[in-house]
């Protein structure tokens, strides 16, 4: 992976990451020549990757990466996702994630992320569920409670947060 988590030892944390009366803000990246397209702005499957990078470094931040599901065998699965396209985006801008954690339970997680660029502009969201699964057998099941209480502790410390008006909305255009 081209990223790195901006905690390194999240996997046993109990704690809620950093700034969690905040969206979470731990990923930043540069726009890579390979999400160009040919109009010379970002693809719209790359906003795609974009935003499950800054999923995965939340992810990483509350103990549910990679090193969790080595560990234990349970990953996070995404199920649904939803993009809005806000704004253009050039080769070589910065761009800023803000994650906000709209609701969980033990099996699920529903994060909505908002993607800026280095002048503070507003380039696209995405909410995305997902659910806990072993993967050994493909089904859906409860995280460990050490894992639920990190998840629970972000969830209330974002639970004052301002919802956006169109979360849970889907496409909004009417035929």
């Amino acid at each position: 992976m081209t990223f790195s988590p901006t905690c390194c030892s999240c996997s046993t944390s109990t704690a809620v990451p950093d700034a969690a009366a905040a969206p979470f803000a731990g990923y930043r990246a540069r726009v890579r020549p390979e999400w160009i397209d040919y109009n010379g702005h970002l693809h719209d499957a790359s906003y795609g990757i974009v935003l499950s990078e800054a999923n995965e470094v939340l992810l990483a931040a509350l103990g549910m990466s990679e090193d969790y599901q080595a560990r234990t065998g349970a990953a996070m699965y995404t199920a649904e996702a939803h993009i809005r396209y806000l704004a253009e985006v050039r080769r070589d801008e910065w761009l800023s994630a803000a994650s906000l954690l709209a609701a969980a339970d033990p099996k699920r997680l529903r994060v909505h992320t908002e993607l800026t660029r280095g002048d503070g502009t507003p380039v696209a969201t995405g909410e995305h569920l997902y659910l806990h699964v072993n993967t050994g057998t493909g089904r859906v099941t409860a995280m460990p409670a050490e894992r639920w209480d990190v998840v629970a502790a972000l969830l209330a410390a974002h639970a004052g947060l301002a919802r956006p008006e169109y979360l849970g909305r889907g496409i909004s255009w009417r035929g």
